[in-house]
């Protein structure tokens, strides 16, 4: 094939942008719960949600992190249109599902959610096994070297 009919589409490009935006958001989000002060969880997130991240046993922070940075680089490597991409993402998503995993078998989150509560736990698997399939289809297309 010729380097022309490699060459991404717009979509790509909007897709690997925005997931890495939202990747970033995540290591944010880590960043926050790692450097806050107690009072600051709690005013962010409610006393129950607070007291989960206060529980947390490290393993399940470190599931978090791995979650969180795999996804940033997954995404910061499809931007640099290289196929190696596959693997940061694919950990991540191992990670995504462990920590979904904990969050939902080994906490009272169920018991804390309603309606809208439950959109962002659902998101973040969801995108994280997208982002997967998105960076195989794209290595198969060539976008990817």
């Amino acid at each position: 094939m010729s380097e022309i009919t490699n060459k991404p589409k717009a979509l790509f490009w909007i897709i690997s942008t925005i997931a890495l935006l939202w990747n970033l958001m995540g290591v944010g989000a880590f960043f926050f719960e790692m450097t806050s002060e107690p009072q600051a969880l709690i005013e962010a997130y409610g006393q129950a949600e607070a007291d989960m991240v206060f529980a947390r046993p490290g393993w399940a922070t470190g599931v978090f992190a791995v979650a969180v940075f795999g996804g940033a680089i997954g995404c910061l490597l499809l931007l640099l249109r290289k196929k190696i991409a596959i693997w940061p993402l694919l950990i991540s998503l191992i990670a995504v599902l462990l920590q979904q995993g904990y969050i939902w078998g080994m906490t009272d989150a169920a018991k804390l959610m309603s309606g809208a509560d439950y959109i962002m736990p659902i998101m973040i698997p969801v995108i994280a096994i997208f982002l997967v399939w998105f960076a195989r289809k794209k290595t198969a297309k060539g976008w990817l070297v």
